[in-house]
C-alpha cells in the first residue's frame, strides 16, 4: 500500500507547533552540575522535522509562535536559512519566552533533558493565527503532541487538523510526548486519542502509544485494532534498538531493523526518523524503504552532537544504507 498525496501542491509538508532552543552539553561524560559549556541549536520536534525535511530536499513550511526576543529571531533566521518557509511563524507580543532545553550527556545510555517550558511562546499560538489558505497549499500537515498540552495552542492544532481534512491534506501525527507539559495522564490520553483518530498516519514509540492509551504496557495488535476503526491508514510503532513496525489498514505489516551505530546521545532520533520516513513516503518510495530511511537517519543523528544541524541529506542516508547492506553481505 502506498499513501497518495496531491502532487500539484506547493508544499510537501507544513509542520505546526513547537520551535525552541536546544542547549547541548559540549562536555561529554559528566553530569550537568559540572558542565560549563553548551552549544545552541534550534530544537522542538515539529521544527526539527521541518528542518530535516527541508535538508532532504522537500519544500517545508512552518506554523508556530516565537518569542519577541533574540532566541525567537535566531530560530526564524536559522529555519529560513535551511529553506523552511517561515512566513506563518507568528511573533508573541505578550512577553512569553522561548522554550529552552538543556541536555546532559553523561554517557550514550544516560542522556537527560532539563526543560524550561512554563508559559512559553509556542503554546500561545491562537486558532485565529492558523491560515486555511496556507494549509491547503500542502500535501501534508505534520502535528506533534506537545502542542496539544495547553490552550490556546491546543485549539490552534485542532483547527489546523480540521482545515487539513476539509482540504484533503494528509495529517501526520508524531506523538512527541513530553510529560512535564501535561497536567494528568487522563488529559493526555483524551487529546492524543482525539488527534490520532483523525490522522492519516500516526508515528510514535511504544511508550508514547502507551501514554495515548493510558496503559502500563500496551500491545501493537490492540493499538492498531483500535486506530484502524478511525481515519489512520498507516501506524508506525518504534521499539528502540528492536527496530520499528509499520501497519497498514489493509492488513500489511512491515518491520524496519534499527541500525547499530556509535551513539553519542539519544535525543533527536525520533525527529530525524520522522523527517526521513516522510521524505521516503512523499517521494513515492514503499513503506519498507521508508522504514529503512527513518532508521538510517536516526542512526546518523544520534552519532552527532546536535539534532537539527545533524539532519542528514538524502545522499547521506542512501550511502549509509548501502554501506550497511554491503557489510551484511560481507558477513554472510
Amino acid at each position: 500500500m502506498n499513501i497518495s498525496f496531491h502532487s500539484e501542491r506547493e508544499f510537501d509538508l507544513i509542520a505546526i507547533g513547537r520551535a525552541c532552543i536546544d542547549l547541548n552539553a559540549v562536555e561529554y561524560n559528566r553530569p550537568m552540575e559540572e558542565t560549563m559549556t553548551f552549544k545552541k541549536y534550534v530544537g522542538g520536534s515539529p521544527a526539527n522535522i521541518a528542518i530535516g525535511s527541508s535538508k532532504l530536499g522537500l519544500k517545508a513550511g512552518f506554523i508556530g509562535k516565537l518569542a519577541d526576543d533574540q532566541h525567537g529571531r535566531f530560530i526564524e533566521q536559522y529555519m529560513r536559512s535551511v529553506g523552511v518557509d517561515t512566513s506563518h511563524m507568528e511573533v508573541d507580543h505578550e512577553g512569553h519566552k522561548t522554550g529552552l532545553a538543556f541536555t546532559e550527556i553523561k554517557s550514550p545510555e544516560e542522556c537527560s533533558i532539563l526543560m524550561y517550558r512554563d508559559e512559553v511562546a509556542d503554546l500561545y499560538l491562537h486558532p485565529s493565527e492558523v491560515s486555511e489558505e496556507y494549509i491547503k497549499r500542502a500535501k501534508v500537515l505534520l502535528v506533534s503532541g506537545t502542542a496539544l498540552a495547553k490552550s490556546p495552542s491546543r485549539e490552534a492544532i485542532l483547527k489546523a487538523i480540521q482545515l487539513a481534512k476539509k482540504n484533503d491534506v494528509k495529517v501526520i501525527f508524531e506523538l512527541d510526548y513530553r510529560g512535564y507539559t501535561w497536567t494528568s495522564p487522563e488529559e493526555t490520553s483524551v487529546y492524543y486519542s482525539l488527534v490520532a483518530e483523525q490522522a492519516d498516519v500516526v508515528v510514535g514509540t511504544r511508550d508514547e502509544f502507551n501514554v495515548m492509551e493510558n496503559v502500563e504496557e500496551g500491545s501493537n495488535d490492540v493499538t492498531i485494532r483500535n486506530l484502524f476503526k478511525y481515519s489512520p491508514e498507516l501506524v508506525v510503532i518504534k521499539h528502540g534498538v528492536e527496530g520499528s513496525y509499520a501497519y497498514t489498514k489493509n492488513g500489511e505489516t512491515f518491520r524496519g531493523q534499527a541500525y547499530l551505530t556509535k551513539v553519542l546521545k539519544t535525543f533527536g532520533a525520533g525527529d530525524s526518523y520522522a523527517s526521513a520516513f516522510l521524505y521516503a513516503l512523499l517521494t513515492g518510495k514503499d513503506i519498507e524503504t521508508a522504514l529503512k530511511y527513518g532508521s538510517a537517519s536516526a542512526a546518523i543523528v544520534v552519532s552527532k552532537h546536535s539534532s537539527s544541524e545533524a539532519m542528514p541529506t538524502a545522499n547521506e542516508i542512501q550511502q549509509f544504507i548501502t554501506e550497511r547492506s554491503e557489510k551484511v553481505e560481507q558477513v554472510r
